[in-house]
């Protein structure tokens, strides 16, 4: 009998735990969350044509890896106009539904566009050629996302209600749980959407690799297809928030309210705040700018783009940060710093999956396996490492994922020389590449969510309370402008290091371009390197330094 007393002391700490982490999100849930968590579980389950997408571009189309990173730039790029959409929103705050609506009809025509190519290529083909229907499609979806998503944050904002169902004002203290909540659901909802398609892709992808073309084209269309619910999760969301809102509007006024006084409790009669013409002009200049630089195909556009762009966002921080103390401005400048380079180190690219897919024999099924295996963890990720997030500065915690993340990415340059070769060698088979890369993805995936929500807390922390919605936009758009310098940088190394895949002529079938993976290794050790030094040297500058860290 003793023996079992620390078992189930052991046991009653793990029900505890699971009680008070995650147990207790579902006892806090409410029905007017539920709208704002249908337009992230829809940015969620945007990764369904992710893999789809990847054997598309490799087996379709002829474009280079160079390409690819610029084109990633490309589609960076909308998320920097968070800036001008969220005070457009926080102006159009009651018609903010019709935001959601137009980024739904956007994602829905960047996905038949897809359909098209794939059930009806040459009718497409006489239009335009397959490449250019395929960037206008990975152009058009991130501008959706972007409009639904600076929608969700100001939904999160409503969905918290300010009185409870008998007209009382709520105390101050639960309301704000009711944020952290709302917000902790926010993610949960992203991530558990990504969850679910990695489950539908792990199912729908399974043996793709072995099908005859016709038939995995078939499979691949019936994911883009199956993708449209995408869009109508969103619209959903919006559908019944109006709905909730006529229903809580008749309860008050069956209480004896006016309209007058059911529509301020229910906030719906706010006065919009004023116009900031220097948010609207930068984002109006941003993005004719952009524009511009984009149709002329000057030499150097990205580069163009992403200096006016940064030019913009630093002059508009600058004009935000008079609202702060002079120690509050060292301690967002220091951080803010230290984030934008940790996010801006750039990545191998797509020559490293075109690697494992032809190399290491990597087939659908089993990246959508890697994807479900980094989803859940990611979500796990969440609850385990919260307190670790919540007690150690930004710089403890770049640093910290630095070096993991170096650790990490070991064993991929080791199989690029071998090591799984020798691994399966003395283990009988056991220990190969997908071994290996299981295990890994398993240990890096929470990694990512790490970085990101003490980077968020940062921000909202920061924010002067009389601009806190603007400042949001304008240093999420600084930190997003930090993944686009991400892509150039992958540009420029994928320039310096050539990596290419086997190209085959869609008609005759004839290798039009050799596979060539011999500098893939340098260019993995170089990422390695710079993601390993930069972060490091920038947490000691700014240790030496007057600027300081939240």
């Amino acid at each position: 009998m003793k023996n079992l007393l620390p078992a189930n002391g052991f046991l009653s700490v793990i029900a505890q735990w699971f009680s008070a982490n995650i147990l207790a999100l579902g006892r806090e849930m409410r029905l007017s969350y539920l709208p704002p968590l249908m337009v992230y579980v829809a940015a969620g389950i945007s990764g369904l044509t992710g893999i789809v997408g990847t054997f598309y571009v490799k087996e379709k189309l002829g474009l280079s890896a160079e390409f690819l990173a610029m084109l990633g730039f490309w589609m960076m790029l909308p998320w920097a106009l968070k800036m001008p959409l969220g005070h457009l929103v926080d102006l159009v705050w009651r018609w903010k539904g019709l935001l959601v609506y137009l980024g739904a009809s956007l994602i829905m025509l960047s996905l038949l566009i897809m359909i098209g190519l794939l059930g009806h290529t040459e009718a497409m083909a006489a239009m335009a050629s397959v490449e250019t229907w395929f960037v206008i499609s990975a152009l058009l979806a991130p501008i959706g996302y972007v409009l639904q998503d600076v929608v969700a944050d100001a939904m999160t904002v409503e969905a918290v209600p300010r009185v409870d169902e008998n007209g009382q004002k709520l105390d101050p203290d639960k309301r704000k749980l009711m944020h952290v909540t709302m917000q902790t659901l926010g993610r949960v909802a992203i991530i558990g959407g990504g969850v679910l398609v990695s489950i539908a892709n792990v199912f729908i992808l399974r043996d793709a690799g072995a099908l005859p073309e016709a038939e995995k084209e078939a499979v691949y269309l019936f994911v883009y297809e199956l993708a449209l619910i995408i869009p109508l999760v969103s619209i959903f969301g919006v559908v019944f928030a109006s709905w909730l809102q006529r229903r809580d509007m008749k309860r008050f006024l069956a209480q004896g309210h006016s309209r007058q006084e059911a529509g301020k409790l229910l906030g719906l009669h706010s006065e919009p705040p004023s116009i900031n013409w220097w948010i609207l002009g930068g984002g109006l200049v941003f993005t004719v700018l952009s524009l511009g630089v984009g149709l002329s195909r000057i030499s150097g556009g990205e580069e163009i783009v992403f200096v006016i762009s940064m030019a913009i966002v630093i002059f508009l921080m600058w004009r935000l940060t008079g609202e702060l103390e002079p120690d509050a401005r060292n301690v967002l400048v220091g951080t803010a710093v230290m984030i934008f380079v940790f996010r801006a180190i750039p990545g191998p690219g797509a020559g490293s999956t075109w690697w494992m897919i032809d190399t290491l024999g990597f087939d659908q099924q089993f990246l959508a396996v890697l994807s479900l295996v980094g989803a859940v963890l990611t979500l796990f990720g969440m609850f385990i490492f919260r307190r670790f997030m919540a007690e150690r500065s930004i710089a403890y915690i770049i640093g910290f994922l630095t070096i993991v993340g170096t650790f990490l990415s070991a064993p991929i340059i080791g199989m690029y020389f071998g090591l799984h070769e020798w691994t399966a060698s003395v283990t009988g088979g056991v220990v190969d590449a997908r071994f290996i890369v299981l295990i890994d993805t398993a240990l890096e995936s929470p990694l990512g969510q790490i970085a990101m929500i003490p980077m968020l807390a940062w921000i909202a922390n920061s924010a002067p309370e009389k601009l806190k919605a603007t400042f949001f936009a304008v240093m999420a758009s600084f930190t997003n402008l930090a993944l686009s310098a991400s892509q150039l940088g992958t540009k420029y190394l994928n320039q310096l290091y050539e990596v290419k895949r086997e190209v085959k002529d869609i008609a005759s079938g004839q290798v039009t371009i050799p596979a060539d993976y011999s500098e893939l290794g340098h260019l993995l050790i170089t990422v390695t390197i710079i993601g390993f030094v930069l972060p490091l040297m920038t947490i000691l500058i700014v240790k030496r330094s007057r600027f300081r860290n939240a």
